[in-house]
């Protein structure tokens, strides 16, 4: 059985340790976790059973498989120092928004089996779309980022560049557009005198049965089951008019290439 050592307890890597061990794809007796401070690691050391590394050499000393869980421009602070402590039996896995497995390559050198993920916030309810990408041709590693990281998700393995970029964006960051659309549908909700619970539970309710409907069909796409709820000249077309004349689809476009320029900024380790 491998031994898995998360590098970092953020939101991220705690959502993926909390999956794993509730889907019981990973023991907790098997997993690491080394942090920065000690107060959010002995929580969740506590709550879930797992090990507490005292350091990071004792985390890569413990485990077979390293996940980076640090913020891309913390990256090199966290894994300069101890670079050298890996060596060819590690595999490593990067959650780092923008840093490519070139970049990861270089800047842990003695590492061959490189993984690069990206998932997103769905990952706390096991429905996250995780992106991921492998070094070199080696499908036993696309093999075990699939066994390990299917209960959370679903998995999407995509080339490195522009397409990895636009998963990284309309997936992970997706959630918090989403989410952004989701206040707009409220607040209108409540400025018509509904309270904010009903708001809310209507709102999330709305985009949920909406999402299930296309989850549920997916030899029909997104337009033909739009095309099935909206009637000629009826109410529903009279807003879709309104928004397609306000060109909310450029807008939207604008906003996904903003966020993939700072994307290939947090990329840049140099």
């Amino acid at each position: 059985m491998r031994t898995y050592g998360f590098l970092g307890a953020g939101h991220m890597s705690q959502a993926i340790i909390r999956s794993l061990i509730e889907s019981a794809s990973v023991k907790p007796e098997h997993i690491w976790v080394s942090n920065r401070s000690a107060g959010k690691l002995d929580r969740l050391v506590e709550q879930t059973g797992v090990h507490k590394a005292a350091n990071n050499e004792e985390l890569i000393d413990k485990a077979e498989v390293i996940l980076l869980g640090v913020k891309p421009q913390d990256l090199v602070t966290a894994v300069e120092p101890i670079a050298s402590s890996f060596d060819g039996s590690h595999i490593v896995v990067s959650l780092a928004a923008g840093v490519s497995l070139q970049n990861l390559k270089k800047l842990i050198p003695n590492v061959n089996q490189l993984i690069r993920i990206m998932p997103n916030a769905a990952v706390k309810v096991r429905r996250s779309v995780i992106g991921c990408s492998v070094s070199g041709e080696a499908l036993w590693l696309k093999t075990l980022a699939q066994d390990l990281f299917k209960p959370l998700g679903e998995i999407v393995f995509v080339e490195e560049g522009e397409a990895f970029e636009a998963l990284t964006v309309a997936c992970s960051s997706g959630i918090g557009f989403v989410y952004e659309l989701m206040e707009y549908w409220q607040d209108w909700l409540m400025d018509h005198d509904f309270s904010s619970e009903e708001a809310r539970r209507m709102t999330v309710g709305t985009f949920m049965g909406a999402a299930l409907m296309a989850h549920e069909t997916p030899l029909t796409t997104i337009e033909e089951l739009q095309n099935k709820v909206v009637s000629k000249k009826g109410v529903t077309a009279a807003g879709l008019d309104s928004i397609r004349e306000l060109e909310m689809e450029r807008l939207l476009r604008i906003s996904f290439e903003k966020a993939v320029m700072r994307d290939r900024e947090l990329g840049r380790l140099d």
